[in-house]
């Protein structure tokens, strides 16, 4: 499991989230849909599967992925932020006018 950073701004979005929608996760698919982007459900909202894996938690909240993903980010810093725009339809971010990305060490992740 790897050690998330999380940016002060994409902190801000994921505390108004708690306190709308309670306890929160996040998942990061790298499929067609939503590719690299994280995606924020509430706890239990998304059914996770066998290839899925804990990568990490920000601010109580699990970041999961796959695990053809996790080769990929292995040895990587990984930084949980939001840039302005429209996020995945799913996202619980998305009416806020913003989505959340992943920055990894090697590379920004936000397909």
């Amino acid at each position: 499991m790897n050690q998330i950073k999380i940016t002060a701004l994409a902190k801000d979005v994921v505390r108004q989230l708690q306190n709308r929608h309670g306890r929160l996760m996040f998942h990061i698919s790298g499929g067609c849909c939503d590719g690299t982007q994280p995606q924020c459900y509430e706890l239990g909202e998304f059914r996770l599967g066998e290839v899925d894996i804990k990568l990490g938690d920000v601010c109580e909240c699990a970041i999961y992925t796959t695990n053809d993903q996790l080769v990929f980010w292995k040895d990587s810093e990984l930084t949980l932020d939001v840039s302005p725009g429209k996020g995945g339809g799913f996202s619980l971010e998305a009416p806020l006018g913003v989505r959340f990305i992943m920055k990894s060490s090697k590379c920004v992740l936000n397909s």
